[in-house]
């Protein structure tokens, strides 16, 4: 009989893993997803035409495997896009005969720069930092030199051991670098100080970026004017090019779908895994899911089973002779929370000063980190810049604010209209917006948008290690793996558990090595 694997999440980890079984073995995925999106956080979000990333998704990777599955499943275009046109910018373009042309179609990736800024100060910095005349003016020469002397103290006596994130970033950045761009949004973030997180998180997010290789690509950026898509050697904070589906990531998702049930696989929305039960020789074989549409229960039998969902959330429903201390560190695990206040606006206050051209001079920063202390707002996101064709209007400026909380905190339980009016008053006080040039507001609640390394985090080792016992269980993904994985990330980690069942490989260890080192499985 054809063996069945129950898939848990519809994101990115867990469609991959549905797509390659079915492209490359005898394997039918059933996909069960808790909520009625594709995508999980990398959907995209559909208000009146104008489209919301949650999170912000750079189609991007040092893996040439994943650079190509991107490409295989919607193509590169082989036309600029209008915005493109109208700037007379030059993009990489595909050179294959029939590419699409994203005026006249929708399945198509397309080719953008990278613009990311800090506002600081209620002024601007490039992002990663670099030494412009204006950044240098911005922070003035006393600070300028404070941080210069930090950082060679930090080279010339690290701290040893890293203890805590707040070493880790000291010893790249210096002590005065760390407190003016790195510490208050940090804490922003995960609602903790950085003295309370692992070092571990630095590792997974900033990996090698140092002031020296910022600066370094600073000067390679002034000399050279590189737009290849293929960006080897070059860290992931660094790069200036990558892809984005049209019409935004969730869409890669909806057609990675739509090709699974094609090939006889099946992803059913609105099923909540509620229980994982184990049978005596350690093999979880039933899942007990609950229909949030009719509100009935059902028990899924089949041979494998993929998880992406939270650990906190499967230990708690794996019903096993799960030790003490397991349920204890799984139970303690933390998640950081996001809110997405996507808001309409005729106009922006702040002009675009910068020498990159955009349409009807909308500022060109994809996103913009807030390192404001006095407002809660962590990022700004500029849709009109990741796709045009994110926006109904491309006269109108449609932007995504990010807000990081906790699930059911004050800020979270507010109602809709009370945090899009907050998110104004605090652009507004920013100076980036007037109140009366704003057209229509939508809010957008994600749980569990961030895995966070405090908490139990530090004796996580003990739940891996009993959940690597269930002989057909498989943890992938950045919730399914409790690990701050890109996109890309979490896509390697599935492709990797699916040859590792083709190969009969046992280990999870290089499933588990995913992301721990910077070239993370670089091909070629």
């Amino acid at each position: 009989m054809p063996r069945i694997a129950l898939i848990i999440g519809a994101g990115p980890a867990g469609l991959t893993a549905a797509y390659e079984l079915a492209r490359r073995t005898d394997v039918t995925p059933i996909v069960l997803e808790a909520t009625a999106d594709i995508g999980g956080i990398s959907k995209t979000v559909n208000h009146r035409g104008n489209r919301l990333d949650i999170g912000g998704h750079r189609f991007f990777s040092k893996s040439d495997r994943v650079m190509r599955w991107w490409q295989n499943i919607l193509p590169l275009q082989g036309q600029p896009s209008w915005d493109d046109k109208l700037l007379n910018r030059a993009v990489p373009l595909s050179s294959t005969p029939g590419a699409p042309d994203p005026e006249t179609e929708d399945r198509v990736l397309l080719a953008r720069g990278r613009v990311s800024r800090i506002l600081y100060g209620r002024k601007f910095y490039d992002y990663p930092l670099s030494l412009k005349p204006a950044t240098v003016s911005n922070l003035g020469l006393a600070r300028m030199a404070r941080i210069a002397a930090g950082y060679t103290r930090a080279r010339l006596a690290p701290i040893r051991p890293e203890r805590s994130l707040e070493d880790f970033f000291v010893n790249r950045f210096g002590h005065e670098l760390y407190a003016t761009f790195f510490r208050d949004y940090t804490a922003k973030v995960w609602g903790v100080p950085c003295s309370q997180i692992s070092p571990e998180w630095g590792g997974q997010r900033v990996k090698g970026l140092s002031v020296g290789k910022a600066v370094t690509d600073g000067l390679r950026g002034l000399l050279t004017r590189n737009r290849s898509l293929a960006q080897h050697g070059v860290e992931t904070s660094l790069i200036r090019q990558f892809l984005y589906p049209k019409l935004g990531p969730g869409q890669m998702w909806e057609e990675v779908a739509g090709l699974v049930r094609s090939m006889g696989g099946e992803v059913r929305l609105h099923h909540e895994v509620l229980e994982l039960r184990a049978d005596d020789d350690d093999r979880v074989r039933t899942l007990v899911v609950r229909d949030s549409r009719t509100n009935e229960t059902i028990s899924i039998t089949g041979d494998l089973v993929i998880s992406t969902m939270p650990v906190r959330d499967l230990v708690g429903g794996l019903r096993a002779d799960v030790p003490s201390e397991v349920r204890r560190v799984a139970g303690g695990l933390v998640y950081r929370d996001f809110v997405t206040v996507g808001l309409l606006l005729s106009r922006l206050l702040v002009c675009n000063r910068s020498r990159v051209p955009t349409p009807y001079n909308v500022i060109p920063d994809t996103w913009i980190y807030v390192q404001e202390p006095d407002v809660r707002l962590g990022r700004i996101q500029v849709f009109n810049n990741w796709s045009p064709y994110l926006v109904a209007d491309p006269r109108t400026v449609w932007l995504g604010l990010e807000y990081f909380c906790t699930e059911n905190d004050e800020f979270w339980n507010m109602p809709d209209t009370s945090i899009a009016a907050s998110a104004a008053d605090e652009m507004e006080k920013l100076g980036i917006i007037s109140r009366s040039d704003i057209l229509d507001s939508v809010v957008v609640r994600v749980p569990k948008t961030y895995p966070a390394y405090f908490g139990t985090y530090a004796q996580f080792e003990v739940v891996r290690h009993y959940l690597d016992r269930f002989p057909n269980l498989f943890l992938i993904g950045r919730n399914g793996m409790h690990r701050y994985n890109n996109q890309d990330h979490s896509m390697l980690s599935a492709m990797t558990a699916v040859d590792n069942l083709i190969a009969g490989r046992v280990s999870r260890d290089n499933i588990w090595a995913t992301n721990t080192e910077d070239d993370y499985h670089e091909e070629g």
